[in-house]
């Protein structure tokens, strides 16, 4: 379609009763590549010229005005896995062309690193991912910056924004790591950086706001007409219809939470559907849905028996004031334990045990690794107020699941595909936050916040007789499900090639009837299932690909997309060694060449991967 669309495009021939063709090229090709907001300053500039009656000598420029050639232009770069970190970008430069500054907008993936030398005023926004890595889309810009090739940028003004877990180690590592090598290549720190956790928006609002201001003195207004212009399209954006975000979810419907594994399976996995129904609510495949989950009631109860608090004594979070119970149920993170939590209920309690292990960082992460907030607590219960346990805990965040279906299909209904966590240990019962909720205490018919986050590094190509490899072992099958159904709707003429892996065929085999069909009907070309524990030896999804590797290596060739979901911390690190070994293999390459053929998938949107 879009294609289409641009065929019409090209073919307009210039309007020859006004411009000559060699006028009309010219405009054409200067404006090429504008932005959004670039555009809307031309056309208000030449509608201003046109209006004074003027006109320029043949061969002569016009003299640009000061907002548009001597103002500095603000590059907001953007490093993103799930979409937080683009969010912010977003928002930023929305509240830069507000303030009237010119700015550019790019994913890290679309940018050239020796761009960077020609920067003079730079933002990033990066999250880090796993182990301290930097997301897919920031791995080359991240890597170029840290070698010998990287440039100076002694006249770059720059800014990061950083986001991560303080519950992992390498806590916001990639946000630190551009800061870093910007500063020894010469650029200025402009606005202290900022190290976000989860509970993120106040302190990236913070910061967008001290950005902005201190960049005052660097950029002038980029023209009312853009400024007018902007303020029109945002009165008319909001007569749309109602959107909801994090912050303004829908208030959903539980159709259905059905196991899709075995009884003897040792994993519990759930089919999840959600009614979307009069919500408006539009999703693509690749997208995932957040859930706001409420916390188990007893768990509560038991924290605040251990503390020794009121539940009725009054508290504030974010704002709201309710009951304390109502705060742990609501509003609380109990389940994810963090070094923060520690040091902060330490404080309060006076507990020496506890000093004693905050001295010892890696004894505090082997601490932390196995134990829920309520663990803590258990093992070290001492008297705290209300307020102190508050103070302590951070803000509850919704959890984000890939979604396991497509509207083509399902219509006004979303579907997940979830593990229920659920394990014994310390002598009591554990339960994942939202997996509980939606597995177990949430009945059927019972209501759900939701809201779609969107997630462009995760897409079926546009040209539907593109070949696809999807590779997603346990719950990772769940956006491929999405992918298959959307397929299908789409008569996509293009092959698909899906290896799954869990560990039992009789017990975990999810959604088989479902892949039985497709194979049976043609849509899915050929399917590759690695069952781990049906044999002596392990066998797991990496080794199917390197035993398919050349027919693997023969469909990338061909053009095919090839996307990873799943466990971040193992699965797609022997996967990605697995694709290496393979274009050494059968591509014949060294293994420079093998890393420098996968960088090119990554940056053609070819190898996308969701995971977690």
């Amino acid at each position: 379609m879009s294609a289409n669309s641009n065929n019409q495009n090209t073919s307009v021939g210039a309007p020859g009763a006004i411009l000559s063709e060699p006028q009309w090229n010219a405009i054409t090709q200067s404006i090429s590549g504008l932005s959004a907001q670039q555009l809307t300053w031309v056309s208000g500039y030449l509608a201003g010229l046109a209006a004074s009656g003027q006109a320029l000598p043949q061969g002569q420029a016009a003299a640009v005005p000061a907002a548009a050639g001597e103002a500095p232009v603000l590059t907001i770069l953007f490093g993103s896995q799930t979409g937080n970190a683009k969010g912010i970008a977003q928002s930023l430069q929305a509240k830069v062309e507000a303030a009237g500054y010119s700015s550019k907008l790019i994913s890290m993936a679309d940018y050239k690193p020796r761009q960077i030398k020609n920067e003079t005023h730079l933002a990033i926004v990066a999250s880090t991912h796993g182990e301290g890595e930097p997301p897919d889309d920031a791995i080359e810009l991240h890597e170029f910056l840290g070698t010998k090739k990287a440039p100076k940028v002694d006249k770059l003004k720059y800014a990061v924004l950083s986001l991560g877990d303080s519950s992992y180690e390498f806590f916001c590592q990639t946000g630190k790591d551009f800061d870093e090598r910007l500063a020894k290549l010469g650029g200025k720190l402009v606005v202290p950086r900022v190290d976000c956790d989860v509970d993120y928006e106040a302190e990236a609002e913070a910061w967008v706001a001290k950005l902005i201001e201190t960049l005052k003195d660097d950029f002038t207004s980029a023209g009312s007409a853009a400024v007018a212009m902007q303020t029109g399209s945002a009165v008319a954006a909001g007569t749309a219809a109602q959107v909801y975000t994090k912050k303004a979810p829908y208030q959903a419907t539980l159709l259905t939470s059905q196991k899709i594994t075995g009884r003897d399976s040792v994993k519990d996995i759930r089919h999840i559907e959600i009614s979307l129904e009069d919500s408006g609510i539009t999703y693509q495949a690749g997208d995932a849905l957040g859930i706001w989950f409420k916390n188990d009631a007893a768990l509560a109860d038991e924290i605040i028996t251990l503390i020794q608090a009121s539940a009725d004594q009054e508290v504030t979070v974010a704002e709201h004031t309710l009951s304390f119970k109502e705060a742990l149920i609501n509003k609380l993170e109990l389940t994810l334990s963090y070094p923060g939590f520690v040091k902060a209920y330490q404080e309060a309690s006076g507990c020496e045990a506890l000093a004693k292990l905050l001295e010892d960082k890696a004894a505090l992460r082997d601490y932390l690794a196995d134990r829920q907030i309520i663990d803590i607590v258990r093992d070290h219960p001492h008297p705290v107020t209300a307020e102190q346990f508050v103070a302590a805990c951070r803000p509850l965040t919704p959890r984000l699941y890939s979604i396991a279906s497509s509207q083509s299909e399902v219509e006004d209904e979303v579907h997940l595909t979830i593990a229920h966590v659920d394990y014994d240990a310390f002598g009591n019962r554990h339960q994942g936050g939202a997996s509980g909720y939606l597995c177990e205490r949430l009945e059927e018919g019972g209501e759900v916040e939701v809201f779609v986050e969107p997630n462009d590094n995760f897409r079926l190509p546009e040209n539907p007789d593109t070949p696809v490899i999807m590779i997603g072992p346990g719950t990772g099958i769940a956006p491929f499900r999405s992918f298959m159904q959307e397929r299908d709707a789409q008569g996509a003429e293009g092959k698909n090639w899906l290896f799954f892996g869990n560990p039992h065929f009789t017990q975990d085999f999810l959604y088989q009837l479902e892949w039985q069909g497709y194979v049976k009907s043609g849509l899915l070309s050929k399917i590759s299932l690695a069952f781990s524990r049906d044999q002596k030896d392990k066998i797991y999804v990496q080794h199917r690909l390197l035993e398919e590797g050349k027919d693997v290596y023969q469909w990338l060739e061909e053009g095919a997309h090839l996307y990873v979901c799943g466990d971040a911390n193992q699965m797609a690190k022997d996967v990605e060694s697995a694709l290496l070994e393979i274009f050494r293999t059968h591509g014949g390459k060294s293994d420079e060449e093998a890393k420098a053929y996968l960088l090119s998938l990554r940056k053609a949107k070819r190898y996308q991967k969701d995971v977690y």
